[in-house]
């Protein structure tokens, strides 16, 4: 995973170093704070031509991952609020290829933050609603209090994913909460499969090199500056230039074509999650469109 905390975890047992985000490929969730680059901040990326303000606002930091307070643009001020992140970085371990996690219970915790990186609240899950790394890498966490009762006890609103495929070329943010830290880049293009050790991702989201998300940031959203809609979770990138191993994900096209880029980081798109919420934030992946793997 780009951003997947497997290689980061082993890094991380090995050295001593903090604990980092379980990830298969190129995650590097628990890295060093000391080897984190500086990064501009969510605001100061900002430009006229982008008129969606992006900050820390509805962002959370898990303790080994990045993600965010999220809502699908049906969601009510009712509904269990819903935190995503990446598959890979649930308490439970990597799932296995082919391996869907559903309504499974959670007591996890995550820090909420403000406009400006301050932590503002501690928020609890009490289900892993969805969780997979099979042709996604993607978790949501069911949260104990609604969207309604967040926004009156501590002014933050839920991103909203977008339920359309985001387009090449598109302004993107990826937001670390884990390390309130922003990188901004474009949408460079759409990989047919992404592999990274027993994983394989779909469709998946490829960086221009401008956005070198580090460890800790798996499970970041994907804010496209225009509409400031969520479009995808940030989750690995190839660190050594290896071939399809953990944390060095190849790029194979429809002719089976292998592409290996160093240093290039992905995500993977959330439209496809949308189809999938029905009332209530219930997961539901029998709903007309939802195309998630079904456990």
């Amino acid at each position: 995973m780009k951003k997947p905390l497997v290689g980061a975890v082993l890094a991380l047992l090995l050295t001593g170093a903090a604990a980092a985000p379980a990830m298969a490929s190129a995650p590097r969730d628990a890295a060093p704070q000391a080897q984190a680059p500086a990064v501009r901040s969510a605001q100061g990326a900002t430009s006229a031509a982008t008129p969606a303000a992006v900050d820390f606002a509805g962002t959370v930091a898990l303790s080994n991952c990045s993600g965010s307070l999220v809502r699908m643009p049906a969601s009510q001020p009712g509904d269990p609020a819903l935190v995503l992140s990446n598959g890979h970085c649930l308490e439970t371990g990597f799932p296995a290829a082919g391996e869907v996690v559903l309504n499974q219970r959670s007591s996890r915790s995550f820090s909420l933050l403000n406009g400006s990186g301050a932590k503002v609240a501690t928020l609890r899950a009490d289900r892993i609603a969805y969780g997979t790394m099979t042709d996604t890498d993607v978790a949501l966490y069911r949260l104990t209090k609604t969207y309604a009762q967040i926004q009156s006890q501590y002014g933050i609103g839920a991103l909203t994913l977008d339920a359309a495929h985001p387009a090449q070329g598109t302004p993107i943010t990826v937001v670390s909460g884990y390390w309130k830290r922003t990188y901004s880049c474009s949408v460079d293009g759409f990989v047919y499969r992404l592999k990274e050790g027993d994983w394989t991702w779909k469709d998946s989201v490829r960086y221009t090199s401008a956005c070198d998300t580090i460890g800790g940031t798996s499970g970041s959203p994907v804010i496209d500056r225009t509409t400031g809609k969520v479009v995808a979770v940030n989750n690995t990138g190839n660190e050594d230039g290896r071939s399809c191993t953990v944390n060095n994900p190849c790029e194979v096209d429809e002719n089976g074509t292998v592409t290996v880029r160093q240093g290039i980081n992905y995500a993977q798109q959330t439209y496809t999650i949308v189809p999938c919420v029905g009332p209530g934030n219930v997961i539901d992946l029998h709903r007309a469109g939802c195309t998630l793997p079904k456990p």
